[in-house]
């Protein structure tokens, strides 16, 4: 890492390697702490990253004493920003979508620091895939794209398409009590937001994963390609907005859902009776 002073070079590092090793604990199969463990330590890459960026810019990111020019220390080192701290001093009286991801993990890293919710996994990746993406954006337009992370990171691969039935019980099950205030935050969090927010990638970002039909791409095309959402082509957005509309799943209610078919009703209920029972009887039959 040629080209910056020796302390934003090792703060480099330290974001890179937090980053990959969040990545690395997300993407592991038989991890049970998968969203927690990435999310503490995407903010430490985050932390050290900003620290690199404001080192890079000649300015100390740590704490002054009081009315001094002089800095807090602890336990003989500087009191560096935290990361909401940065935040403030990165985005000074902005609030773009990029700083609202962050501030959303900053409080729910509090929350779940010593907690395990496997039910976070689903609920939040969205916004994990979106907090990943963001740091790679600012990595390479801060100090280009050599540094960036794309030749270490791959998809996750999946076991199956959704939860069985007994594994969804299971996660709901899980800890339902103590999640409930976890899924509170998220909640009211997520609709204090704008819409135009809610909607961004930058905040969170969300892909319908759609099979290709046919083998009309090249030998040497991508199994897996992303297509930028760009405002500015509203046309071309249309016809994205169009696909989701046709892959939404949709819910159709279904009435008595759990309960015996009417037919099944009678058959049983004649057996039991010493007179005839039938389906104009069913409706209007009491005890």
């Amino acid at each position: 890492m040629k080209g910056f002073p020796l302390e934003v070079r090792h703060l480099l590092s330290k974001a890179r390697d937090s980053a990959l090793l969040a990545v690395e604990t997300h993407n592991r199969p038989t991890a049970t702490f998968r969203s927690g463990a990435y999310i503490v330590l995407m903010c430490i890459a985050w932390t050290a990253l900003f620290h690199a960026v404001f080192r890079k810019r000649k300015i100390r990111p740590w704490y002054r004493l009081p009315n001094s020019r002089r800095y807090q220390k602890i336990a003989g080192d500087f009191k560096a920003w935290e990361l909401s701290e940065c935040l403030n001093k990165f985005y000074p009286g902005q609030n773009p979508p990029e700083r609202k991801n962050l501030e959303f993990f900053i409080e729910l890293r509090n929350k779940i620091e010593h907690r395990s919710y496997p039910q976070l996994d689903v609920e939040i990746f969205g916004e994990c895939q979106a907090l990943l993406m963001n740091f790679e954006d600012i990595l390479c337009s801060e100090f280009g794209e050599k540094y960036m992370l794309k030749t270490g990171l791959a998809f996750s691969l999946q076991f199956s398409r959704s939860l069985s039935p007994a594994q969804s019980a299971v996660v709901n099950k899980y800890s339902q009590s103590q999640y409930k205030s976890v899924k509170t935050y998220i909640d009211t969090f997520r609709s204090s937001l704008e819409q135009d927010i809610q909607k961004d990638s930058k905040y969170s970002f969300k892909v319908f994963l759609v099979p290709k039909i046919g083998n009309h791409a090249t030998a040497s095309s991508l199994a897996i390609e992303f297509i930028k959402y760009d405002p500015s082509n509203p046309e071309e957005m249309k016809k994205y907005d169009h696909l989701v509309a046709m892959i939404k799943p949709r819910e159709v209610p279904i009435i008595n859902l759990g309960y015996m078919k009417p037919s099944e009703v009678i058959k049983q209920v004649s057996t039991r009776l010493t007179k005839k029972f039938t389906h104009h009887m069913h409706p209007t039959f009491r005890l």
